[in-house]
């Protein structure tokens, strides 16, 4: 498979995966939480098929397409450990939340995102719903929708 067809594959599942959740979420009281705020992509979908949800969004940097910039009081700048606690004490739930932290080395990526799945579990409302491309610990991992390859994107439940 090309490059190309690999993004545009990971591109439908993650766009298929958040509308499925969204839907899910719908009797679920709480916030989203978009780990890795990239070029804004996400967080713009999140906001259209979510738009009476606060949706908080962390990054090390702020460098989104002008029409993705989350309003300040949102956007969670820094290291994940601290932004995570952070949300924590101030009794944020999370309905939602879509892990997009890495940085293409995938022994490197796996293992940051088990060192935060305990921090990301502290913020999640029992019942809420986690979409990721690399593999969470703690959660229980469920099936998303029939349309996603399951080694595309994982599901899960907190």
């Amino acid at each position: 498979m090309s490059r190309l067809d690999s993004m545009l594959r990971r591109l439908t599942a993650q766009r298929d995966g958040l509308n499925w959740a969204a839907a899910q979420i719908e009797n679920i009281n709480g916030d989203v939480l978009d780990l890795g705020l990239g070029n804004g992509r996400t967080y713009d979908h999140l906001r259209e098929v979510l738009p009476s949800r606060r949706i908080w969004v962390m990054d090390r940097v702020l460098q989104c397409h002008p029409d993705s910039t989350p309003p300040a009081q949102d956007f969670l700048q820094g290291e994940a450990e601290p932004m995570l606690r952070k949300l924590a004490e101030a009794g944020r739930t999370i309905a939602l939340a879509h892990y997009d932290f890495g940085r293409g080395i995938k022994s490197d990526d796996v293992a940051e995102a088990a060192r935060l799945s305990p921090l990301i579990e502290r913020v999640m409302r029992p019942g809420g719903l986690l979409i990721s491309g690399q593999p969470l610990v703690g959660f229980d991992q469920i099936d998303g929708p029939e349309t996603i390859a399951p080694d595309r994107y994982l599901f899960y439940r907190a």
